[in-house]
């Protein structure tokens, strides 16, 4: 079990905290065994008491572990920007390595994303960043940086039995690849503990901390408060069971889940502790008929929409706002766009075939938009290793990064063509291209083709039209 400290920023909403106060306030933590604390470079001063706590006294000997987390701003990021980022992190939390640095990226289209991986690659390489994780990655991500050589140690995701997105094709790409997840949201914000059993909806007025207002947003897209007391009701029956919390209960429902390595629960240091009861959680133990009591009670729950990480990157937003408003004020355009005569429009994505060649990554005329042949280079490297499907995964992430650019989306291609030298790879490619396009459903090709360069298993172009209709 990890010490959350997200409700840091939430609390210093009413004011600033006193950071000696709140690290004497973690010792009662370290006192009980809970020496593993996760926060990130936005919540708040979590990072400065975290370092505080853990240069006392009782501490000092490096029994304390301290995750956090990097979320930069969408857009270019240079290896000396993401150095002084780490660096920050690294002075507040007075450490000369940090344990687990876990990024974040807001988008999959702006390629930048993947430069500032690679640069904290190298920071951990130097020695800088003792392990690598990622933090809302989908799995087609995840499963693509694992490929292109990135040493991911774990991925944190939201995992609750109201949020069951991370047990499918999450679990299968970390079990592969021998990635942990690490669970948040576990206990919803606390809506999954005994405190809101038989409580009529509070309505969005009603719920005061941000954990609250976001996991409420949860709750209306799992099907609404109604089918929350169904499945709370399920979970005190099993808490009676064993004598143990409802909390203890939805937690250890998540932690005995594939390649769960821990779950996040947070505390309000100095306001509101459960150290006592989060004790309990080892010694419980769910047997098949606890495990077929909760699984029937999270059946008729409506699914999250979208896969791990989708609530911060496309509607509906379920975040404590209900939108970005809280993290981002605009997403930069994924390339530059060079305007010429006529209103023509092009992009670059910086391959070095587009300056040997003399061509664009994409042009629009009129409401046209044109597509080259694309592979899954960026900048020198190969993205996605050897592996065809997550090859396809970044070709479709750059045409989306290009048409979006010139005015457009994914939502306004109408024909696609895939090449690939090997027939043998037509099924993981065609199968990436229907996960991708299945709710578009252009226009295709897939044919059998020699390809230019080395590495290459797929490439693909395409066309779009903009304002079609849909």
């Amino acid at each position: 079990m990890l010490t959350g400290l997200w409700q840091v920023a939430d609390l210093e909403r009413e004011g600033p905290t006193d950071v000696e106060a709140a690290a004497a306030a973690m010792d009662a933590y370290t006192a009980a065994g809970f020496t593993t604390f996760d926060m990130a470079d936005h919540y708040g001063s979590a990072e400065e008491i975290a370092g505080a706590c853990a240069s006392r006294a009782p501490h000092r000997d490096g029994d304390m572990q301290l995750l956090t987390k990097w979320t930069p701003a969408p857009g270019p990021h240079t290896p000396a920007t993401v150095r002084e980022a780490v660096e920050r992190s690294l002075d507040r939390l007075r450490a000369d390595a940090i344990d687990l640095l876990q990024f974040h990226a807001w988008r999959y289209a702006d390629p930048s994303w993947l430069d500032r991986l690679f640069a904290l690659q190298e920071l951990k390489d130097e020695g800088l960043i003792r392990h690598l994780g990622l933090t809302n990655f989908d799995a087609v991500h995840l499963d693509m940086a694992c490929h292109t050589g990135i040493d991911v140690a774990s991925n944190q995701v939201s995992y609750s039995l109201l949020d069951g997105r991370a047990a499918g094709a999450m679990t299968e790409v970390c079990l592969r690849h021998g990635v942990q997840l690490l669970a948040y949201g576990t206990l919803a914000g606390g809506l999954l503990t005994g405190r809101w059993l038989d409580v009529e909806d509070p309505g969005p007025d009603g719920v005061k901390t941000w954990s609250e207002m976001k996991y409420r947003r949860f709750v209306e897209a799992a099907g609404g408060w109604g089918r929350l007391q169904v499945l709370l009701a399920a979970v005190r029956a099993v808490a009676m069971k064993h004598g143990v919390s409802m909390a203890n209960v939805a937690a250890r429902a998540i932690l005995d889940r594939p390649a769960v390595a821990g779950v996040i629960i947070g505390a309000r240091l100095g306001h509101r502790e459960h150290i006592a009861d989060n004790l309990q959680l080892s010694s419980l133990k769910l047997d098949a008929a606890d495990r077929k009591t909760l699984a029937a009670a999270s059946r008729p729950l409506d699914p999250i929409p979208g896969d791990c990480g989708d609530e911060y990157r496309r509607p509906p937003y379920l975040t404590a706002a209900g939108d970005l408003s809280h993290h981002l004020d605009e997403f930069p355009s994924p390339y530059p766009v060079r305007t010429g005569s006529g209103g023509r429009m092009r992009v670059d994505s910086g391959t070095v075939w587009e300056d040997l060649a003399g061509y664009s990554r994409a042009v629009r005329t009129g409401d046209r938009i044109a597509v080259s042949g694309t592979t899954a280079t960026h900048g020198d490297r190969l993205v996605g290793g050897d592996d065809p499907a997550s090859q396809t995964h970044f070709i479709i992430d750059k045409i989306e990064g290009a048409i979006e650019a010139l005015g457009g989306r994914l939502e306004d291609v109408v024909r696609t063509r895939i090449f690939v030298p090997e027939l043998a790879d037509w099924e993981p490619v065609a199968r990436a291209h229907g996960q991708r396009f299945g709710g578009i459903r252009p226009a295709n090709t897939l044919v059998q083709a020699g390809l230019i360069g080395s590495g290459y298993r797929v490439e693909i172009e395409a066309e779009a039209h903009v304002g079609r209709q849909t």
